[in-house]
Formats: structure tokens, C-alpha cells, sequence
């Protein structure tokens, strides 16, 4: 039995019939079209979950009637990418695919040897694109939670934020595989993917002056885009999300 398309809403009403407007309910309606009696689920993107039946497809939207209610909760460990800013429209092909793994949060980074530049008008822009990359992908994935997406962090923000957690890096000169390496009990994890260009020696440093430990993945050199994603996989296998 196929999943019940996923649909989100702002906030989940208190109430019994729901009518989804707007270009949820366009989709549901005129792309999707649902018919009356058939399964569909509402979500807020915050683990909250209402599984539904079409009741009537109007004009103005499809009108559900409620059936259950429940919260999905956010799985443990909770699992953060930082992701260094990949050229062209790979950053929003990372974003997808790393939501539809299971990624809870992708913070932007602007290494120094990134070659894309979020600066000004354009970084509020691309961040914007981002997550409506990661909500569209959620949806598709049928997720009820919709990764968070930070704003673009600088070298020295992404060190703060490894101060506070357990974090890997990914560096192919690592010497200690992402395969075997010690994981500990913990509620969260980061992951650190670098530029096309490679993380500098400088920031290397930094990060292993709060702990962060450097990982290889194999001996494939992957690209930005595709790394995060392996890596995220792999983890997701170690830590259990996916049993």
C-alpha cells in the first residue's frame, strides 16, 4: 500500500473537516486529483500529523475530514549538515536529497575556498530557495518535519557552533574512516562537508581546536553536492535512524 500524499500547512486546526486552500490544495485538486474517499495527510512541518480522507474537491480547495491525529517525533540523534556553498543549482540538489534522507538541519556555509558567494540582496535570495527546496522535498518524501535551514554562517560562526556538539568533518586525507570511526551516545550530530575547492589547513584547525574530528568517507573524491549526502546516509545506517 502506497503512503498518503503529504500536504503542509502553517499550523494544524483543532478541528474535524479542514479545507486546504491555496496552492496546497491546488496541487491536491487540479495536479494530484484527489478524489472523495481517497487517504491524504496534513502536517506542519514540526512533526505534527493528521491523517485525513477527502470529503469534496471544490473550486476553492479539497475539503478533509480529520481522522486521526499524532506527532511524529524528531529521530535521535538529530543530524545537522553544514554544507559549504556548492556551485550553480547544486546546492538546492543537496538540499533536496539530504531532506529525503532524513537531514533535521542544513546550515549554509561560506568557506573560503567556496566559489559561490551569498552576498547582499542574493544571500536572503538563495536562502530562500533553499527552503522551499527543503519543504517541497519533505513533502515528496512524505516527512512531517521539514529540516531547518539556518542562515549562511561564516568560518568562525561554524566553529562556535561545533563547540556545542559532537561533530565529523569530511577531508579525504583523513585518516580515520566514516565507516568504523567512534560514535558516541549523543542527542546530536553535525557533519561538516566542504567546498569543491577543499577545506583550508587554517580551517581544519579550527575545527579541531573544539573537537570536531576529521573522517574520510572512501576513496572516491566526491563532489560538494554528493558528499553530504553519502556521508548522511552512512550515519543514518550507523546511528540507527534507519532500522
Amino acid at each position: 500500500m502506497s503512503t498518503p500524499p503529504l500536504f503542509f500547512l502553517d499550523y494544524v486546526p483543532l478541528v474535524d473537516v479542514v479545507l486546504l486552500t491555496g496552492d496546497e490544495g491546488r496541487h491536491a485538486g487540479q495536479v494530484l486529483r484527489v478524489r472523495a474517499g481517497e487517504a491524504l495527510n496534513l502536517s506542519d512541518g514540526r512533526g505534527a500529523l493528521l491523517e485525513c480522507v477527502v470529503r469534496e474537491v471544490r473550486p476553492d480547495g479539497v475539503v478533509l475530514r480529520v481522522g486521526s491525529r499524532s506527532t511524529v517525533p524528531v529521530p535521535r540523534p538529530r543530524l545537522t549538515v553544514v554544507q559549504a556553498l556548492p556551485k550553480g543549482d547544486r546546492g538546492e540538489l543537496a538540499v533536496a536529497t539530504m531532506t529525503e534522507l532524513g537531514v533535521d538541519a542544513v546550515v549554509p556555509w561560506q568557506a573560503s575556498r567556496c566559489v559561490t558567494q551569498w552576498v547582499g540582496a542574493r544571500s536572503a535570495k538563495s536562502l530562500d530557495k533553499w527552503r522551499r527546496t527543503a519543504r517541497e522535498a519533505a513533502k515528496q518524501s512524505r516527512r512531517p518535519h521539514v529540516p531547518k535551514l539556518a542562515p549562511l554562517m561564516s568560518t568562525a560562526e561554524v566553529v562556535a557552533l561545533l563547540a556545542e556538539t559532537s561533530a565529523l568533518v569530511l577531508h579525504e586525507s583523513a585518516d580515520e574512516p566514516l565507516a568504523t570511526c567512534a560514535l558516541p551516545d549523543v542527542d546530536e550530530f553535525v557533519l561538516v562537508v566542504g567546498p569543491e575547492g577543499g577545506i583550508t589547513e587554517e580551517e581544519l584547525a579550527a575545527f579541531a581546536s573544539v573537537g570536531a574530528r576529521a573522517v574520510r568517507l572512501g576513496s572516491p573524491v566526491l563532489r560538494t553536492s554528493t558528499a553530504g549526502v553519502a556521508a548522511l546516509a552512512a550515519l543514518s545506517v550507523r546511528l540507527g535512524r534507519w532500522t
